[in-house]
């Protein structure tokens, strides 16, 4: 009997479970519970704040106030022109923060720092919307809020002794409420000289920071400290009314030119420099360069214990516009600790120049080049030195100089110009390259008589784009040379080692740069299967 008990027992349990599913599904087909309502569908301006924020991840700007509109192909024109922007931003945050960083040089043990990448990435920030004022004065008055969600490349290392200390700045979002004012409106292309920038609310910020390769936001606690440390910080800068300044024009004339010439500098001697070691003496160097240029000053050699020292040192500057810029020296006295000592200056003006004709000038070093500071009265010494402007010559007279040589029977084998002039490399960008892992940190190597110059690097992608230029200034005319480019690519591994692959090269000819004055062309990348790389290389004859 207990057999035949537990044997129906297990039938029963078989034959029960699939009848309860299936009488348990009938129920919820055809059995409706009665406090389930049907969905309420509304417009979508008809919802209020909470419903909006249950459906959108943010509202726009356009969406919560009528007085904004909706701007949505400044955005797609943001987005093709973000990569073409990297270069002029990042320069700018060089050329205002690495003077700060010279002033650290020398203390703490500190040996230099430097910025060993630089990018602000490939995602442009989104505007929310657009709202422009009505003033009284002639200019123009937009808020533009904005988000940014981007993945810049910013590397900083620090050398403490022979020490390297990296800290790296990555997945960055910034929310800013800008205000942004275009005047004065000037009858001259873009037609308004300065644009000037400031914030209408405390700025919201986020982003992560690795130090030698860890996370140090993951420490508890220091996430919300730095944050709200760096949003001060940003505040106190540029919340209106403080504002940031950048200027687009000098007074009528655009500020982005092109060389017109080349202003040779040759430092002859200094008399008399003023006394700032204590034992009498001094140990000076000269930092020349030109009013309105970003690129870095040109160092003659230190000349140690010295009041009276002689160079003899010849310096080539590349001019844009001879009436508006000035030729700046300052004279240091090197110190082996901290900063270097500043002994005098000088400033002279471009626009009297005269082309082809050397001016030698002997000039009394000025503290600042304010004329009614007392300080300038005091002796610093004087400085000795020549001056040439070379401008570059028009196409037509490139031309005519080329067709006298030949006609002489002179072929390219046996041109020589000495008069020299500016090679002029612009690295647009290339396609279709590809190496045998991830493309990390792709960038192109420009090499030229044994001088190496690099563009960004640019993080996993087969089709970077740098549009950066690099300028060389010959003593002679490159008929017989070549210009070797290289695309590159980069990997730092899990211990912090780098590994470096070659993804392709070009040689290019500058023989036909110099008798067209200029070639723009894409060029297939040797060694590589279908990689293409484009450049503009132009030559400004002297």
């Amino acid at each position: 009997m207990e057999i035949i008990r537990s044997i129906l027992g297990i039938i029963g349990f078989g034959i029960g479970i699939p009848i309860g599913i299936f009488l348990g599904f009938i129920i919820l087909i055809y059995c409706q519970s009665e406090h389930v309502k049907e969905p309420v569908i509304k417009p979508l301006h008809e919802l209020d704040t909470d419903s909006l924020l249950d459906i959108l991840r943010e509202i726009p700007m356009w969406m919560k106030h009528p007085d904004y509109d909706r701007i949505d192909w400044l955005n797609n024109f943001i987005s093709h022109l973000w990569p073409f922007l990297d270069k002029p931003i990042c320069d700018s945050i060089r050329s205002t923060v690495e003077p700060m960083f010279d002033e650290y040089i020398g203390k703490f043990c500190i040996n230099s720092i430097y910025f060993e990448s630089l990018s602000i990435g490939t995602f442009p920030p989104h505007i929310h919307g657009i709202k422009m004022h009505q003033t009284n004065e002639k200019e123009v008055l937009i808020d533009v809020p904005t988000r940014w969600a981007g993945n810049p490349d910013i590397t900083l290392v620090i050398q403490f002794f022979s020490l390297p200390i990296t800290i790296q700045l990555l997945d960055v979002q910034v929310f800013l409420a800008l205000r942004i004012c275009l005047r004065p409106l000037v009858p001259t292309f873009p037609c308004f000289a300065s644009t000037i920038v400031s914030l209408l609310e405390k700025p919201q910020v986020d982003f992560g920071l690795k130090l030698l390769g860890i996370d140090v936001m993951a420490i508890p606690g220091l996430y919300q400290i730095v944050q709200e440390f760096v949003s001060k910080q940003i505040a106190g800068l540029y919340l209106w009314p403080k504002n940031m300044d950048i200027q687009i024009l000098d007074g009528s004339v655009g500020a982005i030119k092109k060389p017109i010439g080349i202003l040779q500098v040759k430092i002859i001697r200094a008399i008399r420099l003023l006394k700032k070691d204590l034992l009498g003496t001094s140990d000076p160097y000269i930092k020349l360069k030109l009013s309105g240029e970003r690129l870095p000053s040109k160092k003659t050699s230190i000349k140690k214990n010295n009041l009276n020292p002689e160079w003899n040192e010849d310096f080539k500057l590349i001019v844009k516009d001879p009436k508006s810029q000035a030729l700046e020296l300052h004279v240091f006295d090197w110190e082996k600790v901290g900063k270097h000592d500043k002994i005098g200056m000088q400033v002279v003006s471009l626009r009297d120049l005269v082309p082809y004709e050397t001016k030698q000038l002997t000039l009394d070093l000025v503290k600042n080049t304010n004329p009614y500071d007392s300080h300038n009265r005091k002796w610093r010494g004087k400085l000795v030195f020549e001056i040439t402007f070379n401008p570059f010559k028009e196409d037509g007279e490139r031309l005519e100089g080329l067709s006298c040589y030949l006609k002489k029977g002179n072929g390219p084998e046996t041109m020589s110009f000495h008069k020299g002039g500016l090679l002029i490399v612009n690295v647009e960008r290339a396609k279709d390259v590809e190496g045998r892992g991830h493309n990390n940190n792709v960038y192109a190597l420009v090499l030229f008589r044994g001088e190496k110059k690099k563009t960004k690097g640019i993080s996993k992608t087969r089709d970077p784009i740098w549009n950066e230029e690099f300028q060389f200034v010959l003593e002679e005319t490159p008929l017989k040379e070549k210009i070797h480019i290289e695309v590159m690519s980069k990997r730092r591994s899990l211990i912090g080692f780098q590994s470096k692959e070659t993804l392709g090269h070009v040689d290019i000819k500058l023989i036909d740069v110099v008798y067209n004055g200029r070639i723009n062309e894409k060029y297939h990348l040797i060694n590589s299967r279908n990689g293409v790389i484009a450049v503009d290389v132009r030559w400004k004859a002297l």
